[in-house]
């Protein structure tokens, strides 16, 4: 092998003190190849520590035929059994092998796949029940402007137990090129981009909650659409997800719609629009917060409550 810049490093000389680091061998060009004997006989191997046996440079092979034979007069080559004094190295002792390398400490760990959440057991005392400490999923439905995702993060950052705040909104716009912005004209493919981040969330929370970690999810889910809103979100994690809506009046819901911006902000028109369908709540059987004078932090307590009764007798839906 030819060094990248300047010539080959020297072999090792005689009395210019011990070759370190450095193999004539390995990095020659010209250098013998592995198991020939170079004249003069072969010096200790680099970090060896057993008891070489030294060869007469004439004496290293059985002769060929037509060879000269072994010269009278030159030293016997000495029996391999013959004890010879041990080499020291250079450098002290040299490790014997090589030193294995250090175990990974992450490794791949098997997770268990996510399937269809169950409804949680009812603690043995529902009334008294530390909702912070229950794995459970949450779906928060809501206009926008409700302080859904406000609610949700709080929500999910102040439990007991590990707990996902996993928002539609955020995942839609995962899709950098070719977003389908509902804005700008509801069509078969915003369509198809809602119902593909919905199934992404729904496999998101069946796989957090399989392995021990609760999740929020919110949506502006319509009632009056049940097979895409509702029913969607139960197919997509399952029986056991727990509907609560939060739906302050419409002035509110204005008043936070203003302070948006980018896509996620709406026209007024719109949001009076969504926040009437929204109403189609009311008799449904759902459990519904009106947070219009309450701040994030009561809110987030008031829907633990609403989640121990939902427990204790789950909504019909």
């Amino acid at each position: 092998m030819q060094h990248a810049v300047g010539s080959p490093l020297p072999p090792h000389q005689p009395g210019h003190g011990p070759a370190t680091g450095w193999s004539p061998a390995a990095h020659h060009p010209s250098a013998p190849p592995p198991g020939a004997v170079p004249r003069g006989g072969p010096p200790p191997p680099q970090g060896f520590t057993g008891a070489p046996v030294p060869r007469a440079p004439h004496a290293q092979a059985p002769q060929a035929p037509g060879q000269a034979p072994h010269t009278p007069g030159q030293a016997p080559v000495p029996h391999p059994s013959a004890p010879h004094p041990q080499a020291p190295h250079p450098q002290g002792p040299h490790p014997q092998g090589p030193v294995p390398p250090a175990p990974e400490s992450t490794g791949h760990i098997q997770l268990p796949p996510g399937g269809p959440v169950a409804m949680p057991s009812p603690p043995p005392d529902t009334a008294q029940a530390d909702m912070g400490a229950t794995t459970l999923a949450v779906l928060l439905i809501g206009p926008a402007g409700a302080g859904k995702t406000s609610v949700a993060k709080y929500w999910a950052e102040h439990r007991h137990v590990p707990t996902a705040h996993i928002s539609l909104d955020d995942v839609r716009e995962w899709v950098r090129s070719g977003f389908a912005d509902p804005q700008s004209g509801w069509n078969d493919h915003s369509e198809a981009q809602y119902r593909l981040a919905r199934r992404t969330c729904g496999f998101a929370a069946r796989n957090f909650l399989a392995n021990g970690i609760s999740c929020i999810l919110d949506d502006a889910v319509f009632p009056d659409r049940p097979v895409v809103g509702l029913g969607g979100w139960k197919r997509h994690v399952g029986p056991g997800l727990l509907p609560v809506v939060l739906l302050p009046g419409l002035e509110i819901v204005l008043e936070r719609n203003a302070r948006r911006s980018g896509n996620r902000r709406l026209t007024d028109e719109e949001v009076a629009r969504i926040h009437g369908r929204m109403a189609g709540w009311y008799g449904s059987g759902l459990p519904i917060i009106d947070n219009s004078q309450l701040d994030v932090p009561t809110t987030a307590q008031l829907l633990d409550d609403v989640l121990t009764r939902a427990i204790a007798s789950p909504p019909q839906w």
